[in-house]
């Protein structure tokens, strides 16, 4: 049961980041540099959307490569939405990022981890892969568990220094900012209310900055590849607490996650199609390409025209699955390029090399978020957002294929070096005027059912209505049912002690009617949002992203 003490604990610290993935671990040892960090994560530090990325980072390594290039790439991808000065600092930013990984003992899968027959000299060069939308192989892999490889090298390292502290299965509940209580001033962030997942208190995070790195929100969705983290925490936050938050109707779906009963949400990276892998669908009996009909990249365009052809190619034949052919590699490459793959598709029958790899498209990314800068600086003061849960511009209207490590690393470390030297002008708050949390006169509920039902009901609808094709009458759809889901979750949540599935539900509620109050006002297709009563790019939206803000009424316009 939740406490209810007249004082709740306080803790203290110069920096409070809220998320364990790249980001918040990046931003963590830089700011220890400079004062005590507090990160929190709600459950165990190793659960991030980090540690499931497969692919890689998408850097200009290569001396073939440009940085142009890669900006020329990210922009093409984005449709006409991305911020050209923001892809350009971050792509050029990526080399010193990429050498503090490995200072920290990173290492990066070399070409003579793969291939027998080069030289000593090209043995100890970087093996850069090659995804779709990439003009050239650029992408850094360690095997093809890169995530899982930098997490742990980066938890390794945070856990080791003195000035940073984990605390593990505590969940961010709010922000505290200046609205909760009497001040006159611009909005200011000061810090979080926060679960003890073990006791259900709800302690008192004070700080002077406060990093939202909480990652995305695949869990709205009713098949996602994310883990069951990704409940978009952080931007339901920020939106409660009148942050701007930027394009949630741009919802990157994986064109290629397994498709087995018993796999739970397993990621194909993009890699194996960078390596050749061919997706096909089956025609009068036999396996026939058909990526050729939608773009001249084939099976290595764009992720969001990926999706959207096996998406049609499945509704139109009544197929379940796609197909990814890489028979024509041998085994022994495959066993060392994709080791992790390979194991997990012989563990559900499918042997790569002699077998056809049956996948669907699946949630993965949110390239929207809260809306902020380079430096991840959001709108409201003392409150950054970096990873996933920002939105800086990079991305658009749709990712480009391994930019999320890179956009991670560079804006965690921008984030902290801004703080330190451009610390925004937050008020010395007297730490008496901070209200403690209140929770009134809820009880403990006995219909712990209407939880479970609301969030099965939640993924299912934005599934139908709001995933990789759209329509005004899906999307209406859409928002009577949030409408009045909302309300319902609303008044559950003030009537009873909270519990952590409460909490994620409520943020999946918000973020779900984010999206689609976004996807309703943008009318006309453009990446990642294909809606079919407005098949084509309208021109008066190019550039302009969909802002969200909550003041005292929700709002809503393009800027």
């Amino acid at each position: 049961m939740q406490t209810s003490s007249a004082k709740n604990q306080r803790i203290h610290s110069e920096y409070l980041i809220i998320g364990s993935g790249l980001a918040g671990l990046t931003a963590a040892l830089e700011a220890a540099k400079f004062g005590q960090v507090m990160v929190i994560t709600k459950y165990k530090a190793e659960d991030c959307n980090t540690r499931y990325a497969q692919g890689g980072i998408a850097c200009v390594i290569d001396e073939n490569d440009t940085f142009d290039a890669h900006v020329a790439d990210t922009i093409t991808a984005g449709a006409g939405l991305c911020h050209p000065d923001v892809v350009r600092e971050i792509v050029m930013a990526g080399p010193a990022r990429v050498r503090d990984l490995e200072q920290y003992g990173l290492n990066f899968t070399r070409q003579g981890d793969i291939h027998d027959s080069v030289s000593p000299e090209q043995a100890q060069q970087f093996d850069l892969g090659r995804e779709g939308g990439h003009s050239a192989r650029r992408v850094l892999h360690a095997g093809d568990i890169t995530g899982r490889e930098v997490s742990e090298v980066l938890l390794a390292r945070c856990r080791a220094n003195r000035n940073i502290t984990i605390l593990e299965n505590h969940l961010a509940v709010d922000l505290i900012t200046t609205r909760h209580f009497t001040w006159r001033g611009e909005n200011c962030c000061l810090g979080a209310y926060v679960m003890d997942i073990g006791s259900h208190e709800i302690k008192t995070f004070i700080s002077r900055f406060t990093f939202l790195a909480t990652g995305g929100a695949g869990k709205v969705y009713l098949c996602t590849c994310n883990p069951d983290i990704a409940c978009g925490d952080g931007v339901a936050m920020a939106y409660r607490a009148s942050a701007e938050i930027a394009n949630m109707e741009f919802y990157q779906f994986h064109p290629t996650i397994l498709f087995h009963p018993k796999a739970k949400s397993f990621l194909i990276s993009e890699a194996v199609r960078g390596e050749g892998a061919i997706l096909k669908v089956k025609r009068n009996g036999d396996y026939v390409e058909f990526m050729q009909d939608y773009h001249e990249l084939k099976s290595l365009a764009p992720r969001d025209i990926v999706a959207r052809a096996i998406d049609n190619e499945l509704k139109r034949t009544g197929q379940e699955c796609a197909w990814l052919d890489i028979r024509h590699k041998s085994e022994d490459f495959l066993r060392k390029r994709f080791p992790n793959i390979y194991q997990e598709c012989l563990r559900f029958g499918v042997d790569m090399a002699t077998d056809l790899i049956p996948v669907v498209p699946a949630a993965h990314y949110c390239c929207g978020g809260v809306r902020t800068d380079v430096n991840g600086v959001s709108t409201v003061k003392g409150l950054y957002a970096i990873g996933e849960v920002g939105c800086t511009g990079l991305h658009g209207a749709n990712r480009l294929a391994s930019n999320s490590l890179l956009e991670a690393m560079v804006v965690g470390y921008n984030a902290v070096k801004h703080s330190h030297e451009c610390p925004e002008d937050v008020p010395n708050i007297d730490d008496e005027m901070i209200p403690d949390w209140q929770h009134g006169d809820a009880v403990n509920s006995d219909e712990q059912v209407v939880i479970s039902h609301n969030w099965d009901e939640i993924r299912r609808f934005m599934w139908d209505y709001v995933g990789i094709v759209r329509t005004d009458k899906r999307l209406e759809r859409a928002k009577n049912r949030i409408r009045m889901l909302r309300k319902e979750i609303e008044k559950y949540y003030w009537n009873f002690l909270l519990t952590p599935d409460l909490v994620e539900l409520r943020n999946l509620a918000s973020v779900a009617e984010m999206i689609i109050d976004s996807a309703i006002a943008r009318h006309e297709s453009r990446g990642l949002h294909y809606n079919l009563d407005y098949p084509v790019a309208n021109s008066d939206l190019a550039g302009k992203d969909t802002i969200l803000r909550r003041p005292l009424k929700p709002e809503i316009w393009f800027e």
